[in-house]
């Protein structure tokens, strides 16, 4: 089996790590129970290319994929996400696996290579699974006529969703691809509950900083966005956000924050965390003028949010420890910046929790296993980009109620058709609603 990893010898310490991870991962483990149980393989037949986070929670998916019937090969979407003891275990466990904590962008391009084809060239994915685009935009882009037998993408994030859909506008996306990112059990939970958690364990983690009393800027009050800046709050940081979009904005206000431009608020600063998806949202036109010592990171999916490419040019840099840099800007002040400005909570922790992650990865699942059996169906047009249905998406909740103690009510027929409902059992809510 061909793979590379950075040491095996890890693999045992991975395998006990995988056992108390998937503890939690409540819901994933019972979809693939309830599959198991009816001796089925949905799965069976699909070669499967992941670019996801090599971290012990994504284990716990590639476990379920493989438990289902698929052949799998992976990658890591970042270069500092990746837990080295997750990856040695997932070799033993027989899987090809092609990722290393603090690989180069040249080594991570040649990983993906690597997950495409086997050694022998006999075997190509039918279907692709990505966190962030990157995979999707190069399979299209270096074997475009690959792609079209390609029975479809799940993308996990927000900005490997906005890359799709432009993909799509441009003519250029070549297979069908399902937007996980927007069901509501994945960002109303993973995007919020998740970050509110990780966020701040790779900011300790990495300075061992006292958040109480510091002013904290968020950038951008998304879901993403939310959840850091209640986090903040909830550790007593006097907490600032930065918006463009005036509903965002309101939201935040209405729920205590004041809403500044950064230009305004940056030489206050004590911790900057940026959270929009977007690029520049740190620049040069700012950076100058912060406060000195500012703690920088981003929990975006790229680093450049933070302009690093001009810190690189304009600061002298220091390790202090992995992921950890002392940047000395030309007028004396300092940054201490985390994870090079890619995804603090990864680079500088171990990500989210099991549990929402768990609640992500079912709806992954669910996504490969929509777009396998519907094949040899029009369902999935080529070049169009699709939601989880909404009984899925309520489904990827029910069955992660039970770890949690919730007891849930059911409406009588009465109720559901006074309400415009076709069924007591859901779906309770249009594509519509917001939550």
């Amino acid at each position: 089996m061909d793979y590379k990893v950075k040491d095996m010898s890890l693999a045992d310490m991975g395998l006990r790590e995988i056992e108390l991870c998937e503890s939690e991962m409540a819901g994933l483990t019972e979809l693939v129970r309830q599959y198991r149980a009816k001796g089925e393989l949905p799965l069976k037949g699909a070669r499967i290319t992941g670019c996801l986070h090599m971290n012990i929670k994504t284990c716990g998916l590639m476990d379920a994929l493989v438990d289902l019937g698929a052949e799998i090969r992976w990658s890591s979407c970042n270069i500092f996400s990746t837990s080295d003891s997750s990856a040695a275990a997932m070799v033993k466990k027989g899987i090809p696996v092609f990722a290393w904590k603090g690989m180069t962008q040249e080594e991570y391009w040649w990983c993906i290579e690597k997950t495409l084809w086997t050694e022998d060239g006999e075997w190509f994915p039918n279907l692709l699974l990505d966190d962030g685009g990157d995979l999707t935009a190069y399979v299209n882009e270096k074997y475009p006529e690959k792609a079209k037998e390609i029975i479809g993408v799940s993308e996990e994030t927000t900005t490997g969703v906005h890359r799709l859909l432009e993909m799509a506008k441009e003519g250029k996306l070549l297979m069908p691809a399902i937007n996980v990112n927007d069901a509501v059990t994945k960002s109303k939970f993973d995007n919020i509950y998740g970050c509110r958690e990780s966020m701040l364990d790779g900011i300790m983690r990495a300075t061992n900083t006292m958040v109480a009393g510091k002013i904290a800027v968020v950038c951008g009050y998304g879901d993403v966005g939310k959840g850091c800046a209640q986090s903040f709050k909830g550790m007593g940081a006097q907490v600032y956000v930065t918006e463009v979009d005036p509903i965002c904005a309101i939201q935040a206000s209405m729920s205590g924050f004041a809403v500044k431009k950064l230009e305004n608020i940056i030489d206050k600063a004590d911790i900057i965390v940026t959270t929009t998806g977007n690029c520049d949202v740190v620049h040069p036109g700012v950076l100058p003028n912060v406060k000195s010592g500012v703690i920088l990171c981003n929990i975006g999916h790229f680093d450049n949010e933070i302009d690093t490419a001009w810190l690189r040019e304009n600061a002298k840099w220091t390790e202090i420890k992995p992921q950890v840099h002392k940047l000395e800007l030309a007028n004396g002040k300092v940054i201490i910046l985390l994870a090079e400005g890619r995804l603090v909570n990864l680079g500088c922790a171990a990500g989210h929790p099991p549990f929402v992650m768990s609640m992500s990865f079912t709806n992954q699942t669910i996504a490969q296993i929509e777009l396998w059996k519907n094949r040899d169906t029009n369902k999935y047009e080529r070049g169009k980009v699709y939601t989880i249905p909404k009984e899925l998406d309520e489904e990827v909740a029910r069955l992660h109620c039970p770890h949690l103690g919730i007891e849930l009510d059911k409406l009588t027929e009465k109720q559901a058709k006074y309400i415009g409902l076709a069924s007591v059992d859901g779906p309770f809510k249009s594509d519509a609603y917001r939550y």
